[in-house]
């Protein structure tokens, strides 16, 4: 995932830039990279976030960037914002998207007697491709639409033009844009809490695959969304910070829901309910009003050195950093039975280590409860379980075992009726090795979030999707 940010404004714009890229920390772990312009120049930087804060890579130079008006982005992908010129003229962009057809889209650039000259990880920056698709168009709304038309997977996007920023969301609206406002202008931010402490109040939200521009007088549309949207439940479920909003619907909300929904339906006898923090928080308070059973803050994140912006980028680094982060209180632990609320099972080697340390700790017993259902499909459109190999995938694995080679029926796996579904959660339950484990639903998930299903992205639970257009 990453996090934009975008503001134009009556006066100089960098220090509340710098604070709203900085709020959107928690989406990205890659790169981060600021653009202004002051009405002749852009002022850009991008530095890696590999092993470092992004305040600490910006801070030292924040009196470079001139200007009334910018664009910022904190990257799990590609380095940005990217500065091109064109028949269009001059502008920066900053996206974020999936591109699952980025080499058919670079081959039909090359084609076109277009070049690239920036590089992610050794081949085409996918920020980039975008830009250039925008530049086939006649003008930047033609570009946009030409961008929707040729990507499979998603894109939102931000667009600094000496004029002002021109905002567009996903085609689909699998990810979010909102816009803030105050007396000195106007912001476009990925997360609403972005601007909280810098002053500005939610004006709108992006429907799905609108596009409006944003200057420091008003923000005008010049595309209508469409009728059809599918904004990833994943983003309540996990990635979005607590105090944010999508589709006006509050992140810690939804979780505090579908814990509750979970307690009402289970009836594992235990001490008490504990989160594994932060995503399992919400669910946890919600799961223990439900039930009337006490919530103990039993295992703790360490955050003053180990925040989510200091992971790196290397899988088995990350686990180990996801672990060292989590300190179990042996105090509150030991001959105890616990229900644990967490966000999803993905690989599941974090929750496995994470359940011998508690069984370490003395725990009598360990109850999972997940707020999500089973991960059974890869992510076609967000930067979540990104393999390609979905066999890296616990759920995938499992069903494997059971099926073999070629897995058929897989519906039949996200199905909570089924005896499939059933076979499943006892083989992951035993792969992770805790006394039970229980999902939540895709119904609760659906009532949690208060959108009905065809306006929610639930591919990664159950197959299901518009398909990439």
């Amino acid at each position: 995932m990453s996090g934009f940010f975008g503001i134009v404004s009556k006066r100089p714009c960098i220090t509340d830039l710098f604070y709203g890229i900085d709020y959107h920390s928690h989406l990205g772990t890659s790169a981060a990279g600021i653009c202004t312009f002051d009405g002749d120049t852009y002022h850009r930087s991008i530095h890696s976030l590999k092993g470092s804060y992004f305040r600490t890579k910006f801070d030292s130079e924040l009196e470079k960037f001139k200007g009334n008006s910018g664009i910022g982005i904190i990257s799990d992908t590609d380095a940005q914002p990217i500065v091109v010129n064109s028949h269009l003229g001059k502008f920066a962009v900053v996206t974020v998207s999936k591109i699952t057809n980025l080499k058919e889209l670079e081959q039909e650039c090359l084609d076109n007697k277009q070049h690239f000259a920036e590089l992610s990880h050794g081949g085409t920056n996918p920020t980039e491709l975008v830009a250039l698709l925008i530049t086939q168009g006649k003008d930047f709304v033609d570009g946009i639409q030409n961008v929707f038309k040729k990507v499979r997977g998603s894109v939102s996007l931000l667009i600094l033009t000496p004029e002002g920023i021109i905002a567009a969301r996903d085609f689909y609206g699998r990810t979010p844009i909102v816009i803030g406002s105050n007396d000195d202008g106007y912001v476009a931010a990925f997360e609403s809490h972005s601007y909280a402490n810098i002053n500005y109040q939610t004006v709108r939200q992006l429907g799905p695959g609108e596009i409006v521009k944003i200057t420091e007088s008003g923000v005008n549309q010049i595309l209508a969304p469409n009728d059809k949207m599918q904004i990833c439940s994943f983003l309540w479920i996990y990635y979005g910070f607590p105090a944010t909003d999508y589709e006006n619907i509050n992140v810690e909300y939804v979780r505090y829901r579908g814990g509750f929904f979970m307690g009402e339906t289970d009836d594992v006898e235990a001490d008490y309910v504990a989160p594994i923090p932060d995503s399992g928080i919400g669910m946890a308070i919600g799961y223990s009003n439900a039930r009337q059973m006490p919530y103990v803050r039993s295992v703790v994140k360490y955050t003053p050195t180990w925040s989510r912006s200091f992971m790196p980028v290397n899988q088995t680094q990350r686990e180990h950093v996801a672990r060292m982060k989590l300190i179990p209180n042996t105090a509150l632990l030991k001959g105890k039975s616990v229900v644990f609320c967490d966000d999803s099972i993905v690989r599941g080697t974090q929750l496995r280590d994470n359940v011998k340390m508690l069984y370490d700790c003395g725990v009598k017993k360990v109850h999972i409860r997940i707020s999500c259902p089973p991960l059974n499909y890869g992510c076609d459109f967000l930067n979540f379980s990104t393999s390609k190999n979905e066999l890296e995938l616990l759920t995938r694995r499992c069903i494997q075992e059971m099926e073999g080679d070629n897995a058929k029926n897989l519906e039949l796996y996200s199905d909570s009726s089924t005896k499939q579904y059933a076979n499943l959660v006892e083989m992951l339950r035993k792969h992770i090795g805790v006394d039970t484990l229980k999902f939540n639903t895709l119904d609760n998930i659906c009532e949690a979030i208060g959108l009905p299903k065809c306006q929610l992205c639930t591919h990664c639970f159950d197959g299901s999707s518009f398909g990439h257009k």
